[in-house]
């Protein structure tokens, strides 16, 4: 018998395993309650065991859960009806996950270019620091050696430039650009928001050149900013965007938004998904959309945005040892670190506090949106406890 892990050990798992979950709260198999301020990587956008989608999954769950794409499937049909209803979009195409949604929005932008009688025109420009998934398609796009030593030939046609370079962008764009591919908040990347001047200068450039402007919704999206989709700050809207994470609650959900100019080359058989839009997640989603898009739901997040972030200056204050400084937006808030962040994770666990490291010497902070105000300042209380136990 091989004494390899059964579970390919791709991951650094942390030593806890968690048996359920309530709103905030992620309770080990031991007992032991934790603060999650990771919500599975922004995924629980309204918490753990959420009463309103445990009845939506299950009532869907007694009826049907798989009949795949050969068939009309009337809960994707509502929930796409509910995203074009309340976004840029004219179109949507249901995936399983944000790397699928990162592979199709890629052919659907050098789609779009064929369909046009400009074949040759397939570069697409990304930004260092990107994460667009681990699919061959997707780490091709984001570049970074880490992701992308060891595999081999990366699929051609992508450009890395460096983040907020708005320089060297002006000099890389053209008329023979498919499309410039960007997060308006960098995730993984550190919680690295791209100004609203910035975000509407290269919808500009992309209006200039004719390029397609793809965004990448995946982490930022779904209301973590206070607005549905974090390019409605700046008053923007893309050609094509990726939607995942938040959009299932914890179910695996996600979706290409596009304009019907956009998806103009994507007809019957260019593309498919044996899972995607299945009755399950789309029920899911369906009733993520209803509460999440309701203006007063938004405006909830960007107060308790606010105060989260006031309070994490406090701590910046309390720890000069531990930490540099607050970034983000919403509930999806960075702690650059003077420290190692996996450092401040594992003490977290003594703390009984669920956070996410990420690049750039970050600790992410990405709760479910509705956590109350009462949890913010426990949140931060526990904070103060593990970067106490790191001081000096």
């Amino acid at each position: 018998m091989s004494e390899f892990p059964h579970v390919l050990p791709t991951y650094n798992r942390a030593p806890l395993a968690f048996e359920r979950g309530e709103g905030v709260w992620a309770i080990a198999q031991d007992g032991t309650r934790y603060l999650d301020m990771g919500a599975g990587i922004a995924v629980n956008a309204l918490g753990h065991a959420n009463p309103d989608l445990v009845a939506a999954l299950t009532e869907q769950a007694g009826k049907i859960w798989h009949v795949s794409n050969l068939y009309k499937i009337p809960q994707q049909e509502k929930l796409a009806d509910l995203l074009v209803e309340n976004t840029f979009a004219d179109t949507v195409f249901f995936t399983n996950s944000g790397t699928e949604a990162a592979e199709l929005a890629i052919k659907m932008a050098r789609k779009y270019w064929d369909h046009e009688g400009q074949p040759e025109r397939v570069e697409i420009l990304t930004f260092e620091g990107a994460f667009h998934g681990r699919s061959t398609g997707a780490i091709a796009a984001a570049g970074s050696e880490k992701m992308v030593k060891g595999f081999g030939p990366l699929m051609p046609g992508f450009r890395q430039l460096p983040f907020g370079d708005m320089d060297a962008l002006r000099a890389a764009i053209s008329d023979r650009t498919c499309a410039v591919m960007i997060e308006p908040i960098q995730g993984e990347g550190g919680i690295r928001p791209l100004p609203d001047a910035d975000l509407k200068e290269i919808r500009a450039l992309c209006d200039q050149t004719g390029a397609l402007l793809i965004l990448d919704e995946v982490q930022c999206g779904m209301g973590r900013t206070g607005r549905l989709f974090a390019h409605e700050w700046a008053g923007i809207a893309p050609d094509i965007m990726m939607v995942a994470k938040g959009i299932g609650g914890g179910f695996p959900l996600g979706a290409v938004l596009a304009t019907q100019k956009a998806a103009s080359g994507m007809v019957a058989g260019t593309h498919g998904s044996t899972y995607g839009g299945n009755p399950l997640g789309c029920a899911v989603g369906a009733r993520v959309m209803e509460i999440v898009a309701d203006p007063d739901f938004l405006a909830g997040v960007s107060r308790k945005g606010a105060l989260m972030r006031q309070k994490l200056e406090g701590l910046v204050a309390a720890h000069p040892d531990v930490f540099e400084s607050v970034r983000g937006q919403g509930l999806m808030l960075g702690l650059k670190c003077r420290i190692a962040p996996g450092d401040l994770v594992k003490a977290g666990y003594d703390a009984q506090i669920l956070t996410v490291a990420a690049a750039d010497n970050v600790l992410r902070l990405l709760p479910p949106l509705t956590i109350t105000d009462e949890e913010i300042a426990e949140a931060v209380d526990r904070l103060d406890k593990a970067a106490g136990a790191l001081d000096g």
